[in-house]
């Protein structure tokens, strides 16, 4: 093509050389206007011609580039889809989006075989270490899978007649009856778990998630309101949470672990800081729900210090004592009533009027981890006689705090936990109540301290250990009427018959003062890679109930628990 261009451009030149030299010769058979005017047409019919030939040219040149950037994209498309068929070859799960800076990150952490992240600081337990997870999108959400399989083998000297969850409390005979003198033992695989978290950034700075976490311990008759409102199936977790990193704004709603749990990281959710026990009740001391809330936190200065509120579902259980209310005849109080339609009627259910109102400040200033919270409460009943009555509200509550601090190069974490106040019984493993009965049928928070001591240590990557000490203490709150007492903590109910079996005297045995338990346990992760890990886990507790001191004394009981699980995590 450029040789026949440049042919064609050589003849116009000579052609145009040849005129002017032919005008010129006959010059006097022309005008000189007539010659002028020939040049110049012959010029003009050059230039177009040299026009159209670089416009041809141009065309075509851009024809070239089109169709080599059209070549070099294919050949880009076919590499690319070649590598995706390698990866899902080894990886059928693509890897989600790595979350936003900032709180999302913090919120954003994979799930730990119980659905809790590690903590960022101290060595991680293998049992709630952040194993890389799978997941894989539906749709603009990425989907994350946890959970495990156990095999518990539960045994006790006395026989609560329980699965896994112990009744550090009322459920401890005294050796009044006859299951005080026998042992028991089972085997369990109900508190086997499954759990998903979904997760969407619909911007940098936005991060929307939900969360759901359930296991098999449930047992319909059972079902109540009181600490973990563990309904059949037994719903441990389901909650969704809109995080602002942005504004250090982060929101949560359904049913969670209570702001009023110690956390590991600020107030985060999935970073509770459970004890690590088989026993699905935990240890006496350890302050805690799992219930349905509203919670609002913000954190400030770089994620170090964080301040929330939180509104939670309200369940207030009353101590009635053996003689009844103390009410004057005539007179009836209504403390609770069982269950209708969605609520399970074999249980029973207080006469709220208002959410538990919880206060917390977390601090991580990087060392360890510090708390601060307060629980303010109102609690209900309702005295009746004939043709009238009065609703009668007492406020209830308490504070305290906790902390976690790394020792020994992280290889250590010591911990504690205290909650001080009244009416606060069903915040605490062993299930004290929160209010008794006054003279006049009013309701009367019975003060508590519930208190926690722990040591996890993690001497290497597959191996933790643990040991906790909690108690649970109550004071009394009883009056005298008529030679009777009534109340908690009664100096005038009757203990003699306790000690004896099947004694026909009498015994006031669920007028508990206090549990005191030492536990201590390990984790061993036997087999740990892509395809997921075994743990297998042995724990002791020795656990001890004294009820208050009454005519006959202040009787006893103690326990001795030993539980082994073996668990497969799937996921990590």
């Amino acid at each position: 093509m450029a040789h026949n261009i440049g042919f064609r451009a050589s003849l116009l030149a000579v052609t145009a050389l040849t005129a002017g030299m032919t005008f010129a010769a006959p010059a006097r058979a022309q005008s000189t206007d007539q010659q002028i005017n020939a040049i110049q047409k012959q010029i003009q019919d050059l230039q177009r011609e040299l026009a159209r030939m670089r416009h041809d040219l141009g065309a075509r040149d851009a024809a070239v580039r089109a169709a080599q950037a059209e070549a070099n994209r294919a050949r880009r498309d076919a590499e690319a889809a070649q590598q995706a068929v390698d990866h899902m070859a080894v990886n059928p799960f693509p890897a989600p989006p790595p979350p936003p800076p900032g709180p999302g990150t913090i919120t954003g952490y994979p799930l730990g075989p119980q659905g809790i992240p590690s903590l960022g600081g101290p060595s991680p337990s293998i049992i709630t270490s952040a194993a890389p997870r799978p997941a894989f999108q539906v749709g603009a959400v990425t989907v994350s899978l946890g959970g495990f399989v156990e095999l518990a083998g539960i045994f006790r000297s006395r026989n609560e007649v329980t699965d896994v969850g112990s009744n550090f409390s009322s459920g401890l005979p005294l050796n009044i009856l006859p299951q005080a003198h026998q042992g028991e033992f089972r085997f369990s695989a109900h508190q086997s778990r499954v759990a998903a978290l979904v997760e969407g950034a619909p911007d940098e700075v936005t991060r929307l998630k939900g969360y759901v976490e359930a296991d098999f311990l449930g047992a319909a008759p059972t079902a109540n309101s009181n600490e973990s409102n563990s309904y059949t199936p037994r719903l441990r977790q389901f909650w969704g949470s809109y995080d602002r990193t942005d504004l250090g704004m982060h929101l949560l709603f359904g049913q969670a672990w209570s702001l009023l749990t110690m956390n590991k990281i600020g107030e985060v959710p999935r970073q509770e800081n459970i004890p690590l026990t088989i026993d699905a009740q935990y240890v006496p001391g350890f302050t805690w729900k799992r219930t349905p809330q509203i919670r609002l936190s913000e954190d400030f200065l770089n994620h170090t210090v964080w301040l929330g509120f939180s509104l939670e579902n309200p369940q207030t259980t009353y101590s009635i004592g053996p003689n009844g209310t103390g009410s004057p005849a005539g007179t009836t109080v209504t403390t609770t009533l069982p269950g209708l339609s969605q609520l399970n009627p074999t249980a029973t259910y207080s006469s709220d009027i208002a959410p538990d109102m919880i206060l917390k400040a977390a601090f991580d200033p990087g060392y360890g981890h510090y708390e601060v919270y307060g629980l303010g409460r109102i609690m209900r009943d309702r005295v009746s006689f004939v043709g009238s009555g009065s609703n009668e509200a007492r406020f209830g509550g308490g504070g305290g705090g906790g902390f976690i601090v790394p020792l020994l190069g992280n290889l250590v974490q010591l911990q504690g936990s205290i909650l001080a106040g009244a009416g606060i019984g069903t915040y605490g493993s062993a299930q004290l109540p929160d209010a008794t009965v006054g003279s006049h049928g009013q309701p009367v928070p019975i003060p508590e301290v519930e208190a926690l001591a722990g040591i996890v240590g993690h001497p290497n990557k597959a191996v933790d250990l643990y040991a906790y000490v909690g108690t649970e203490q109550e004071s009394k709150r009883a009056f005298a009427s008529a030679g009777k007492g009534f109340g908690v903590g009664s100096p005038l109910y009757v203990n003699t018959g306790c000690g004896t079996e099947l004694s026909t005297l009498p015994c006031s045995p669920a007028n508990t003062a206090g549990v005191v338990q030492g536990t201590i346990g390990e984790w061993w992760r036997w087999v740990s890679g892509p395809w997921g890990s075994m743990a297998l886990g042995a724990q002791y507790s020795y656990t001890r109930r004294a009820v208050f001191k009454g005519v006959g004394g202040s009787p006893k009981a103690d326990e001795n628990i030993f539980m082994i699980s073996m668990r497969y995590y799937p996921f990590q």
